[in-house]
């Protein structure tokens, strides 16, 4: 049993942290800043608008972009955190960093093992392990709660971040998270086939000669409602960076084993069960559901409805695993409207905003 980190235990790991950096080979967009930030068996890869980096982030890295002037007078907004899920990097919240870029300071980190973040020297991709991951990070950060968002895996991540730490979340969004779904739906087996031995490798030898384009076309195909809204541009750059990920040593060690953790977590109990921990948490939760969504079930919003406390849905009925991506606007509409009216509770309440007045004491299985 690992215990998670606590306030204060962090601050030399914060001192150790990297300065910005772009990782060789790594796609940063206009205006984005990517680096590395080393902690205790781990670094991982952070990516920020420009101009959003929190100020306790890594100094000398961050300078003013010509497309993103810096903003004048002090920054007020709140911090926010966005995680990905499996396969995925920091790049799948680019369009909604972009639109929740005036109301918060928002960064995306990708996982260990995944975008470009190496693998954690403990080779540990449970639910546990990646959020410890979280933890850790954001500790460093020492900048107060953030509004945190998860997508799939890192929906399930957040949701035991959420949990264990009530002290690190502001308001919790959740897309498409990865909860325990017994059986899953048809169409989810192939991806949890993953977690199988010999399943990847065979797989990998059966797809070796697959161009780059049809890789991909698969993979928008399984998380996107409607793949044909995916630009000739957003194609061409998806399948670019797929194949860089694919030719990383370590990408299919982190895919099964993250995909085990998955299933893993699906058959705890007790207190460290995913659903369990979800009725923990006390954030205000936005939850968002895809009618298309062919990996998780469009009929487990009403079971998450019913399982986090204080929680409001958004059903998006041609949405499918990704809808950030897909409906960026609408999506950052419900996240705005999350995070003001937990502001506005939290002023009337005269308290801190929900999740910040305790601190987390539970313990994170592996």
């Amino acid at each position: 049993m690992s215990s998670t980190e606590q306030p204060g235990t962090s601050a030399a790991a914060a001192r150790t942290a990297a300065p910005s950096t772009t990782p060789p080979g790594s796609r940063v967009g206009d205006g984005e800043t990517l680096r590395k930030v080393s902690l205790p068996g781990l670094t991982l890869a952070v990516r920020a608008l420009r101009d959003e980096t929190p100020a306790a982030a890594p100094a000398g890295a961050d300078t003013p972009s010509p497309q993103r002037p810096p903003r004048a007078g002090a920054d007020t907004r709140t911090g926010a955190l966005y995680v990905h899920g499996l396969g995925g990097s920091s790049l799948n919240w680019t369009a909604l960093m972009g639109e929740l870029a005036p109301d918060v300071a928002g960064e995306a980190l990708d996982l260990p093992g995944f975008g470009d973040s190496p693998p954690p020297d403990d080779g540990d991709y449970s639910v546990s392990g990646h959020a410890r991951a979280v933890i850790r990070y954001l500790d460093t950060r020492a900048a107060g709660p953030v509004h945190l968002l998860g997508n799939s895996l890192g929906g399930a991540v957040t949701t035991r971040v959420a949990a264990v730490r009530p002290d690190l979340v502001r308001t919790l969004t959740l897309i498409s998270p990865a909860l325990p779904e017994i059986p899953p739906q048809r169409t989810a087996w192939p991806t949890a086939l993953m977690a199988v031995p010999g399943i990847a490798a065979l797989f990998g030898r059966l797809t070796r000669d697959w161009p780059a384009e049809r890789r991909t076309g698969g993979i928008l195909g399984l998380c996107y409602g409607d793949p044909a809204r995916v630009s000739p541009e957003d194609f061409a750059a998806a399948a670019e960076e797929y194949d860089r990920m694919m030719r990383l040593p370590y990408f299919w060690d982190a895919m099964v084993r993250s995909t085990r953790g998955i299933v893993d977590a699906y058959t705890l109990g007790g207190q460290h069960a995913l659903w369990r921990q979800a009725e923990r948490v006390l954030a205000p939760t936005l939850l968002i559901y895809g009618g298309r969504d062919q990996l998780v079930a469009f009929r487990m919003a009403r079971r998450a409805s019913a399982a986090f406390r204080d929680s409001r849905l958004l059903a998006l009925p041609d949405a499918g695993h990704v809808a950030m991506m897909e409906y960026p606007e609408i999506v950052a509409s419900a996240v705005r409207e999350l995070i003001d009216d937990a502001a506005t509770a939290a002023r009337r309440s005269n308290t801190p905003a929900a999740g910040t007045a305790a601190q987390g004491t539970g313990n994170l299985e592996r």
